[in-house]
Parts: structure tokens; C-alpha cells; sequence
């Protein structure tokens, strides 16, 4: 027996293949699982900071994206990969996105169109051309607003009211909270987006796993900094710029989508910057206090164009 175990691994050694050569381990699966433990950590704040409320948003969001992916790969005849935890991520960075107060069926809403329209019309997962939870989120926005940014909690101390960004555009006279309590997630926000902890936990299990490339949140983050003193946001001000919407969340967990994002070195520093300077334009001269999500969008629309201006020449091409 053991020698014909030799033999078997001695042929495989022995196999000639043509390029590329896979020299990893990793597979679609166990990034997918890593990207969910990390995002562990912000799930049971939303729970501890918002209530049970925000538990059942999140547990809806994810059968819900689940279920659709099933449903539809069934449909097209196609292998049915509900196993690869993509459709789990996607339902929960969508339910992040939603407030603890929003009712049961929009993450459901939600759900169906980022899988549906968004992912799988597209070719599924690593053909969409957006990220789906962003998708999903922008039509919430715009279909129903109110429910939206009805920013409540379930704990006592997580009252109604206005978020650190929209007093800050709006001044509705309200105060702004201790940055203590916007790094910790004790503010009003939606469910995942409110702990600047909690999400830099999971975000640097990432980075050393290597699931992200640092790159795009620093340079994202980095530019945001920058564009918003430019624009003349006081420097006191800057910390809950950064502390406060999704701006953490978006860096970390949105911009770094694969399908999304380019694969150049220099396309990721490229989109990473377009997104910032996005970023603070729309939260500084929009209309709306938050920018990240379309921000991110609108670069995913120009990764192509990055990557075909930034790709590397062939090795000995000549002009």
C-alpha cells in the first residue's frame, strides 16, 4: 500500500501542465470564511449596540441573499454555490448597511436585487462589474429614504436622533459625541458602520491573512484626510469624519471587493484615490452628508478603464 502511494505521488510530481501555475491553497471558500470572521466582531457589537432588532436584520438579510442565489443558479441551470459564503457576505454587509429600526422586508428587497440584478444577472461571482451590497444599498436609499436613515436603537442608550456626519452638514444643534463613543460604535448609524473598532479588528485579520491588499483602504482613507482639509473642513472636525458613516466599512469590506476593484498595483492606489476625493466632495458640497457608497460605486464603473490604462506591457512586446 505504501509504495503504491509513492508511485501516485511521484506521477503527480512528474505532471507537465501548461501556465498559469496555481501555487495556493486558498480557495474562493476560505477567503469567503475570512471575510466572515472578520466581520464577527462588528456583528456582535450591532447586537450588543442595537438590540436584538439588529440580529434578525442580519439573520433575514443573510437567508434571504442565500436563498435568492439558489433560487436563480437553479433557475439558469447552473451549479448551485450557496456553500462559497459569497451570498452570506453579501446579506450581511447589506444588513449592516440598513438602520437597527428598518422593517423586515427590506433587507429581503434588498437581497433580491443585489443577487439577482447585481450578481448573478452579471455572471455571478466574480463577473459583477459592482460591489452588490453598495448596489443594494444606493436603491434602498433612493426607493424608500425615510426608512433609511430612521436611525434608532433598541438599547436605552442608543436614542433617535441625527448622525455625527448629518449634524455636522446640517447643524441641527444637536452635539457631536465623544470620539470615544464614535471609535467604540455607541452613535446612531446604521447597523455595521457605527464601531471604528470593531470593523479595524476584522480589518487587520485581513490584512495578515492577506485577503485585502492594504493599499486600497490606506490611500482611500488617506485621500478622504486630505480632500476634506482641502475643502476646508476644520481640522477638529477631521477625526469624526473618519470615525463616523462608512467610511471604515466601505475602505475595509467594500472597496477591496475583487470583482470590483482592479488588480493592478497602480489601478488599486488609482481607484483608491478617486474614491476619496469622491468621497469628501459629496459629503462637503452634496447634498447628502455620507458619499461612500457612491463614491465606490462610480469608481467599480471605472475599474475597466483603470485597468486597461494600467495594465503591464507583456515581457519582451515591442511598440
Amino acid at each position: 500500500m505504501a509504495s503504491k502511494v509513492q508511485e501516485v505521488v511521484l506521477e503527480n510530481k512528474l505532471l507537465v501542465s501548461s501556465s498559469p501555475h496555481i501555487r495556493s491553497n486558498e480557495s474562493v471558500q476560505r477567503i469567503m470564511l475570512d471575510v466572515v470572521i472578520a466581520l464577527t466582531p462588528a456583528i456582535i457589537g450591532s447586537v450588543y449596540l442595537f438590540g436584538l432588532n439588529a440580529l434578525k436584520l442580519i439573520l433575514i438579510s443573510v437567508a434571504s441573499s442565500v436563498l435568492f442565489e439558489a433560487l436563480i443558479q437553479k433557475l439558469f441551470k447552473k451549479p448551485i454555490t450557496i456553500t462559497d459564503f459569497s451570498a452570506a457576505i453579501t446579506g450581511i454587509l447589506i444588513a449592516f448597511n440598513l438602520p437597527a429600526s428598518a422593517p423586515w422586508w427590506l433587507p429581503v428587497i434588498g437581497s433580491a436585487f443585489a443577487i439577482i440584478v447585481v450578481k448573478q444577472l452579471f455572471g455571478g461571482l466574480g463577473a459583477n462589474f459592482m460591489n452588490p451590497a453598495l448596489a443594494a444599498r444606493a436603491m434602498l436609499m433612493t426607493s424608500w429614504p425615510v426608512h433609511m436613515t430612521n436611525y434608532t436603537g433598541t438599547r436605552p442608550d442608543v436614542v433617535t436622533s441625527a448622525t455625527p456626519l448629518s449634524i455636522m452638514k446640517y447643524g441641527t444643534g444637536a452635539e457631536l459625541p465623544t470620539l470615544r463613543d464614535m471609535f467604540i460604535g455607541n452613535i446612531p448609524g446604521v447597523i455595521g458602520e457605527t464601531s471604528a473598532l470593531l470593523l479595524l479588528i476584522g480589518a487587520v485579520y485581513l490584512i495578515i491573512r492577506k485577503v485585502i491588499d492594504w493599499k486600497i483602504p490606506v490611500f482611500y482613507i488617506g485621500t478622504t484626510f486630505i480632500m476634506l482639509l482641502l475643502l476646508g473642513v476644520e481640522p477638529k472636525l477631521l477625526p469624526y469624519h473618519i470615525l463616523g458613516g462608512g467610511l471604515i466599512l466601505g475602505a475595509f469590506y467594500m472597496a477591496t471587493d475583487y470583482s470590483s476593484s482592479p488588480v493592478t498595483p497602480l489601478g488599486r492606489i488609482i481607484f483608491a484615490v478617486g474614491a476619496g476625493i469622491l468621497t469628501a466632495i459629496i459629503r462637503v458640497k452634496g447634498a447628502y452628508p455620507e458619499g461612500v457608497s457612491y463614491s465606490i460605486l462610480l469608481m467599480n464603473v471605472a475599474t475597466p478603464l483603470i485597468e486597461k490604462f494600467t495594465k503591464p506591457n507583456v515581457f519582451g512586446k515591442v511598440k
